[in-house]
């Protein structure tokens, strides 16, 4: 951990630092021509609800709860050095319930950042000091809908109407940031984070809680330059830690970016075995070729120790300082880490850029057999204007199945919902929300998780802004 000069030194310059940078800001691109900001990715500034939507085809009378998704909404989309990862958090939600669709709502999470800018209300509850925008992924978290951020604020709950209820720092037990992708151990109903915080760039966290949300430990692991890890992963016996060569950016920060992460070549590119139970000096660090992932899509043990990680990699991020996660995309890749191991040994699944990798989550942490994703555009323009398909990658035959979606469509990240609790692995539903930027409508669709084919659409008459994840929030 920091030393108490060190925490002194940093308390000291900081209001020096964001003076610069807030100078320096104003010398940034105009904001009306940033991408992120405008098309399909023009902020929603009215919550709506709305009761009275349209269905084609017949949604599962089983499905009883509502598909929700998070991300950036700026209320101010008029601020300079503007990054897509930055902004208001917005959650959307369409609620299902005996066959039918009962309402469409959004709502801003009501932060104090919101409240300053002149939106809504703030909602009370902890803060850790810093802004306290929360725009990045959305889940139940023992029984609870929470909001969450990487890096930054405490997580935000939310009731069953998708509005603010309070920050939650789960009852005290969260002492520092969290993170956007928390996994829930499938066998022990055990959660656990790796959480990064752009203050400290020598200190991430192992958080680990049990099913009801109670944290139990907050392990300290020491690193270098300030890493930002997205995802990690989790095997029976170990979190996997991602320390990647995306790190924070003093020069970056400085110049007035509000995003301060870029590509590192210097940072040695590393995947760290943790055991679940493990301190800092239990660590197992293991080389692996430079390359940066967002998001894991499952990840296990085999019999003889080996540890597995199916994910979407880039060959590199954040090099340059364009406003959105620009990087070239190598595909869906499996890492394997043999006892013993010096180097990660990788293997391409499927070559094609794709993103948002999706398991059956009741086998998280185990050998698995499924895997859906989201086909990025070929030519990396995140305006999402090329193709966008849907995959459903059979990891025990080598099958992919594609699901072309049409001219102006832009799809999300698509979750997998089993038919019942006991169903076998696959079979049910993927939902998530598809964009038709030619219609300026969005679609809300149930699809058959094994074809890809229709089961329903509920038909909101607007465009829902890409955003980052979503979840199904079952009521029960």
């Amino acid at each position: 951990m920091a030393s108490v000069i060190e925490k002194t030194i940093r308390k000291a310059v900081t209001p020096l630092i964001t003076g610069v940078a807030e100078r320096n800001r104003k010398r940034l691109g105009d904001a009306a021509q940033n991408p992120f900001l405008g098309g399909i990715h023009t902020p929603m500034r009215e919550e709506k609800t709305l009761d009275d939507l349209a269905v084609t085809g017949s949604i599962p009378t089983e499905l009883d709860g509502t598909y929700a998704r998070i991300g950036p909404n700026p209320f101010d989309a008029t601020k300079s050095g503007h990054h897509w990862f930055i902004g208001d958090g917005m959650v959307h939600g369409v609620r299902i319930r005996d066959g039918k669709a009962e309402w469409y709502r959004n709502r801003y999470i009501r932060s104090n950042d919101l409240e300053r800018e002149g939106g809504p209300k703030a909602v009370g509850g902890p803060r850790r000091g810093f802004g306290d925008s929360v725009n990045t992924n959305i889940l139940q978290v023992g029984g609870r809908t929470m909001a969450l951020v990487e890096a930054g604020s405490f997580p935000v709950e939310l009731d069953e109407n998708l509005d603010s209820v309070a920050y939650s720092d789960f009852g005290g037990g969260l002492t520092g940031s969290f993170t956007a992708h928390p996994h829930q151990c499938s066998a022990t109903g055990e959660y656990h984070a790796i959480c990064y915080d752009g203050a400290d760039d020598k200190t991430i966290r192992h958080v680990a809680m049990d099913e009801h949300g109670t944290v139990l430990r907050e392990t300290p692991i020491s690193v270098r330059n300030g890493p930002s890890i997205h995802d990690c992963a989790l095997t029976q016996n170990h979190v996997v830690i991602l320390d990647l060569p995306v790190c924070f950016s003093m020069k970056t920060l400085i110049a007035g970016y509000r995003f301060p992460y870029r590509w590192n070549p210097e940072h040695q590119a590393r995947v760290g075995l943790l055991p679940r139970g493990g301190t800092n000096d239990d660590v197992r660090w293991v080389d692996v070729d430079p390359c940066y992932v967002f998001h894991i899509g499952n990840s296990y043990e085999k019999a003889d120790g080996t540890v597995v990680i199916d994910a979407c990699v880039y060959e590199t991020m954040f090099d340059g300082d364009a406003p959105g996660p620009y990087g070239k995309p190598l595909g869906l890749e499996r890492w394997t880490i043999a006892p013993g191991a010096l180097k990660v040994q990788r293997e391409t699944l499927d070559p094609d850029a794709q993103e948002f990798p999706r398991p059956d989550e009741r086998y998280f942490a185990q050998d698995y057999r499924y895997l859906w994703s989201m086909g990025l555009p070929a030519d990396q323009d995140l305006e999402f204007v090329a193709p966008m398909p849907l995959y459903r990658h059979d990891l025990e035959t080598g099958e992919r199945v594609t699901r072309e979606l049409g001219e102006g469509c832009v799809p999300g990240e698509f979750v997998f919902v089993p038919r019942a609790k006991d169903a076998p692995e696959g079979d049910g539903c993927l939902m998530g929300y598809i964009v038709d930027r030619n219609a300026r409508t969005t679609d809300f669709a149930i699809l058959d998780a094994m074809t890809l084919d229709d089961v329903a659409r509920v038909h909101i008459p607007h465009i829902v802004p890409p955003g980052f994840h979503g979840n199904w929030l079952p009521a029960s």
